[in-house]
């Protein structure tokens, strides 16, 4: 099995265009350069966690409980989950919106619970998920632990939030969300932001540990341009927060662009504030070609 696997592996790093080969080429030519490893464990801000440097997200095109990975079926999309954890990853990005969970579940089952982090979303306003009922946080979280199979989430966001007083709005399911990380079912506490405004306020509230973010050099569904978002990471980055990076592919515009996913990549790790690059991967060779891409870029001198 393990000669197997690692034919399988070889095969899958030839496949993915030679980007791997590349970066060997470069150390080589350069002993003293060290590189960026994307399945690296690697602190999320000031709190106690490790994540892998690369995150599988599980909501390409998500909501209403599904997604292009969870539109796979269940057998396919175990398998690219597991494929993932094979390869190194260690951090799973969910939501309700998504549907995610129970896959997620039964393809790392078995694994000890220590080896992979778990992330997920509760989604609170209207529309997205079939039930018009909002219940308390305490009660969503109950569910999810039960749909995730496991006595705590490592991570857990309120989704999308846009309101500049976001804080303002949701602070009772905080509270209850605080509460809940007390007692040891969620080890951090974040938000998944959708707006410069909303971005700007999770810098400045202690309540968050840390922070979903849409970052890439092309503005593609992003909250801002650039030059604009990058001050406020810093920021959150400053401020302990942890920081992970979405739609650094431009929720997939750039798959077939080469040269704008290499400098996407070399863009967020080189501004030195995203600690976790969150992707949407729909295949392992998506996982492979990414991967790839992370090594080329140098790690800080």
């Amino acid at each position: 099995m393990n000669i197997k696997r690692r034919e399988f592996l070889k095969k899958s790093a030839i496949g993915a265009g030679g980007l791997l080969l590349g970066a060997q080429l470069r150390a080589a030519e350069n002993p003293d350069a060290k590189f960026h490893d994307p399945f690296a464990m690697v602190p999320l801000g000031k709190t106690d966690l490790k994540f892998s440097r690369v995150c599988m997200g599980t909501g390409m095109r998500g909501g209403n409980r599904q997604s292009n990975q969870t539109r796979k079926g269940p057998d396919a999309f175990q398998k690219l989950v597991r494929d993932a954890y094979d390869r190194g990853i260690r951090t799973y990005d969910m939501a309700d919106l998504y549907g995610s969970h129970q896959g997620v579940a039964a393809a790392l089952a078995g694994l000890p619970r220590d080896n992979y982090n778990l992330i997920s979303k509760i989604w609170w306003s209207g529309g997205g998920i079939p039930e018009p009922e909002r219940p308390d946080a305490d009660v969503v979280v109950a569910r999810f632990l039960k749909e995730l199979k496991t006595d705590h989430i490592d991570l857990l966001l309120l989704h999308c939030v846009t309101a500049p007083d976001w804080p303002e709005q949701l602070r009772k399911q905080m509270d209850i969300l605080a509460k809940l990380k007390s007692e040891g079912k969620i080890r951090a506490l974040g938000v998944s932001c959708h707006s410069l405004a909303a971005l700007e306020a999770a810098a400045t509230e202690p309540w968050v540990d840390s922070v979903h973010t849409r970052i890439n050099p092309y503005g593609m569904s992003m909250d801002g341009p650039p030059d604009t978002v990058v001050p406020v990471l810093k920021k959150l980055h400053t401020a302990g927060k942890g920081v992970i990076g979405m739609k650094l592919i431009g929720e997939g515009r750039l798959r077939n662009d080469d040269a704008r996913r290499d400098e996407s990549v070399k863009f967020v790790l080189g501004l030195g504030c995203v600690h976790i690059l969150n992707v949407g991967f729909e295949s392992v060779g998506e996982i492979d070609d990414f991967a790839a891409r992370v090594r080329k870029v140098p790690l800080p001198a």
